[in-house]
């Protein structure tokens, strides 16, 4: 399992890339596939859309067991919202053997068991948080707004806890074309803990050639341009705009003279 970082071969790890050029097939989610097609040509490719996880998970896995080395990407990182845990999860279902690289002396046989090696990316959120300053200096939370596989109820649950207890709030998946009330929700709710005023970083498609960044309040992040591909920072109490810039004080001030 690769994470691919924000797509560019500029922002994969060197592990990553020589994964890839081993791999003799390569899975993957097509919008990733379409941004390291450098990276994946002449390879067995496995694309499937949105909502086809499993069968992708699946695919890439009965590949393995066949014994051809296979390369499932995930951009950003395979196990931040991505497909590293339905993996294991499949594979628990299934019995299948699980080992890390170098640990055993003897890989296990062709269709037995699997050799398994995650490799870390840059997460959306250390991608958008870069591009937007340094939001993330101090604690942090991160919830996924979709309901696709979490309940709503839930998910509020989520943000009024990380609201209470003034935690930064990176917002993953905050609006698609069938889900365009969550956000103005989460809105909600954060407020009932948290001035409006605080500041608000909107980073879409970071380190990528369509990046867009926006730095706004609390009041009026629900009216952003944002999508699937977007990543909001909501600041604590403690957050700053400086500049273009975002960023939240680690407590250096409070301790020593700068």
């Amino acid at each position: 399992m690769i994470g691919t970082g924000p797509g560019s071969s500029d922002f994969m790890s060197k592990r990553a890339a020589d994964l890839l050029s081993r791999a003799d097939v390569v899975a993957g989610y097509t919008t990733y596939l379409d941004l390291i097609q450098d990276q994946v040509k002449g390879k067995r490719i496995i694309a499937t859309a949105m909502k086809k996880e499993v069968e992708r998970v699946e695919t890439a896995v009965n590949s393995a067991l066949d014994g051809e080395e296979t390369a499932l990407i995930s951009g950003g990182d395979p196990g931040i919202y991505a497909m590293a845990g339905l993996v294991f999860e499949l594979c628990r279902k299934r019995g299948i053997p699980l080992v890390r690289p170098g640990v055993h002396e003897e890989t296990p046989p062709k269709g037995k068991g699997l050799v398994i090696e995650i490799v870390p990316g840059i997460p959306a959120l250390a991608a958008g948080a870069s591009v937007l300053g340094a939001p993330l200096t101090h604690d942090f939370a991160a919830v996924s707004l979709s309901d696709l596989l979490t309940p709503w109820e839930k998910i509020e649950k989520r943000l009024a806890a990380a609201a209470e207890a003034d935690f930064v709030i990176a917002l993953y998946n905050p609006k698609s074309k069938k889900r365009n009330w969550q956000l103005s929700r989460a809105r909600e709710i954060i407020m009932a803990h948290r001035d409006g005023g605080v500041s608000v970083g909107i980073v879409t498609s970071a380190m990528r050639d369509n990046q867009k960044v926006v730095i706004t309040t609390l009041a009026e992040m629900d009216r952003a341009e944002v999508g699937m591909q977007t990543i909001i920072f909501v600041g604590s109490s403690a957050s700053l705009g400086y500049l273009d810039f975002m960023y939240t004080p680690r407590g250096y001030a409070g301790k020593y003279p700068l």
